[in-house]
């Protein structure tokens, strides 16, 4: 196995993970896999030098209880992968669909991930406008629990009518947190509505060996100390910056996703050592 990083890092009371979007994709077999690594083996590395993962083919596609038990017996205690909930839940119009795609789901082997499951999130087209009764009723479909283990659930909300009071409201009703995709692309707002945080940043760049700038992988752990200590960032944007979460320690989850893709291991390495220091 390779070498292990701290599974979790603490910053006060909430532990705080970093990863990036999957383990298999052919540029970093240049640059974050040792050379001739085996393919088979990608996530067992990977899993060594990050704390979690988030895992976009199950949004895609469904997998196998097998799978998960596979992905669980390659990875350290302590690790975590959040998953992509299937795009046909959040796609459909009818609440009925939605039910039934979200009970295959969770209930067809997803347990096999054990303690290894973290966050589902819930991702909503960019055209799917903010409508309050069928989201209340879209969370009342999501289960609270697997096999006993409390489940966390996260939405990603792209469409520019969520960022408003009525949505944020619905949210601290259910104490469950938006995605904050830090993207000029999509709504991207910090407002704290749940009891974990989730992060994905996109602003990788390709000219840079570790992906951000120094100083902005500083300033994120300045963010992710902060919402780890229950505290909000001030320099993020805010729906309703007057509005005060409760103040509680948080889990962190911080994804780096998309944009220079091939960069996002280094900059996700290059985060947890700047947090373990």
């Amino acid at each position: 196995m390779a070498s292990r990083v701290k599974r979790s890092l603490a910053s006060a009371c909430g532990q705080i993970r970093v990863g990036i979007g999957g383990w298999n994709f052919a540029p970093w077999r240049n640059n974050f896999y040792p050379e001739k690594w085996p393919q088979k083996r990608e996530l067992e590395y990977a899993s060594g030098k990050l704390t979690a993962i988030e895992v976009n083919s199950t949004f895609y596609r469904p997998q196998t209880a097998a799978t998960y038990a596979n992905w669980r017996a390659q990875t350290p205690d302590g690790f975590v992968f959040s998953l992509k909930a299937p795009g046909y839940a959040t796609q459909t119009i009818s609440l009925e669909n939605a039910a039934k795609a979200i009970k295959r789901f969770v209930f067809a082997g997803l347990a096999e991930l054990g303690e290894r499951l973290g966050p589902i999130s819930w991702q909503f087209a960019s055209n799917r406008a903010f409508v309050h009764d069928y989201f209340a009723a879209f969370l009342d479909l999501l289960p609270h629990e697997l096999n006993g283990r409390p489940l966390r659930h996260v939405l990603e909300v792209r469409h520019q009518s969520f960022m408003c009071s009525e949505y944020l409201g619905l949210m601290r009703e259910r104490r469950m947190p938006s995605v904050f995709t830090d993207s000029t692309d999509y709504p991207s707002f910090a407002d704290l509505t749940g009891d974990f945080v989730y992060a994905r940043l996109m602003r990788s760049e390709s000219s840079l060996a570790t992906g951000y700038p120094a100083a902005a992988l500083d300033t994120w752990v300045q963010r992710a100390g902060a919402w780890a200590r229950g505290d909000q960032p001030e320099d993020l944007t805010q729906v309703e910056p007057a509005a005060k979460a409760p103040a509680q320690p948080r889990d962190v989850y911080l994804y780096f996703i998309s944009a220079a893709k091939e960069r996002n291991p280094a900059a996700a390495m290059a985060l947890i050592e700047r947090l373990g220091k």
